[in-house]
């Protein structure tokens, strides 16, 4: 388990050094990565991947877009470099893999897989995004 937030802790800073992230924000990328990581890993027994990688996603909308705000930096700075660890790229290669050896029915499983994952990440972002505008607009007219 401490390997596998280490893990993710690294591989989410190093995309973060990939895509250009301002330095002084590669140890909250790689932060927003290990604890969408938790989630991923805690939940998806219990809640299989696809709503795993959807819990997932959407905590580490949260936290970038408070993260953006706090820094005042982008937040796709810290929601791209947070999502890597969820992303389906082994799945995608294994699918591809089964085309290739003409395991169609495996294949196609596995390609559904990836895209239904890739779905719950994209719809994820969304709703981060929504939830922060309703939030926002609740404390807008408090403040009133």
């Amino acid at each position: 388990m401490l390997a596998q937030l280490f893990t993710s802790f690294i591989a989410t800073a190093a995309f973060g050094i990939l895509f250009h992230a301002p330095r002084h924000s590669l140890l909250q990328c790689g932060f927003v990565g290990m604890l969408g990581w938790l989630v991923y890993y805690w939940t998806s027994d219990s809640m299989g991947p696809v709503s795993a990688s959807l819990l997932a996603t959407v905590l580490i909308g949260i936290i970038s877009q408070s993260l953006a705000r706090l820094y005042k930096m982008p937040v796709i700075i810290f929601s791209v470099a947070g999502m890597i660890p969820l992303v389906p790229g082994g799945m995608a290669y294994n699918a591809m893999r089964q085309f290739v050896q003409h395991n169609y029915p495996q294949a196609l499983e596995l390609a559904m897989s990836t895209l239904m994952i890739a779905g719950a990440i994209a719809v994820g972002l969304v709703l981060s995004e929504v939830l922060n505008q309703i939030f926002r607009n609740i404390r807008f007219k408090s403040h009133r």
